[in-house]
């Protein structure tokens, strides 16, 4: 019989604002002995530690994870086993541990990756998800517009989708939220430009955080762009 496995919580510490993550979220950390956190961007990791450190015990220990930024598929796959089984030695001590993510650890967040390749290796661990506030509800909420409602349909999105996927998205959707605009705001801006719809559209940067700003003409929006951004494309109706 094998010793006690740890637990490992997947938690979401929401979109920045320190004020919206979850009790949830607090209870969970209150108990682990380690915090693992993706590496492969620096103010993601640093903002999501600043989230939780309220909430963790003195003695536990913070590890970073990295997940290389390539589109090598190799040395990302490698990359992801490599963590799963460090954070699942980690786990056969005996210890629990937390996986934090901004927004949801289940919307374009490197947890899926992990939690997957965890389960290659051990399919009895024991993983447990915390949902946490994306930053497109945090932003909805900041702007006081209704993403959908009755039969309407949602579409989220990252800026980095295929022009052809997005096009179908924009032709279809009753409103759409495209995540991390900034690589490719130009092209985003004139793909909405072309189809009139560039006046239903606002773009959050920074919702939550200090220099937060709001364009409601996405002719204003500075060339530098913040990675804490995304695009709104409201219902016909608002």
């Amino acid at each position: 019989m094998r010793s006690k496995q740890g637990i490992l919580y997947g938690i979401g510490v929401g979109p920045g604002d320190p004020d919206l993550i979850t009790l949830a979220a607090v209870k969970a950390l209150a108990v682990v002995d380690t915090v693992f956190a993706p590496a492969s961007i620096k103010n993601d990791f640093s903002l999501a530690l600043d989230i939780i450190r309220p909430h963790l015990r003195e003695d536990v220990l913070i590890r970073r994870l990295d997940f290389p930024m390539t589109r090598d598929d190799e040395i990302r796959c490698r990359a992801r086993m490599q963590n799963a089984q460090a954070v699942l030695e980690h786990l056969n001590t005996g210890r629990s541990a937390a996986f934090i993510t901004l927004g949801d650890p289940l919307i374009y967040s490197t947890f899926g990756h992990l939690s997957r390749d965890m389960r290659k290796c051990d399919a009895d661990v024991d993983i447990r998800i915390i949902p946490g506030i994306t930053s497109y509800q945090a932003s909805a909420a900041r702007l006081g517009r209704t993403l959908v409602e009755g039969d309407e349909c949602l579409a989220v999105t990252t800026g980095n989708a295929e022009p052809e996927q997005l096009d179908r998205l924009l032709n279809t959707a009753d409103a759409v939220v495209i995540l991390k605009p900034a690589k490719r705001f130009a092209i985003l801006r004139k793909a909405l430009r072309d189809k009139g719809l560039d006046k239903r559209a606002r773009l959050v940067e920074r919702c939550g955080l200090s220099g937060e700003s709001v364009y409601s003409n996405l002719d204003n929006v500075p060339e530098q762009l913040s990675y804490f951004s995304l695009l709104h494309i409201g219902r016909n109706r608002e």
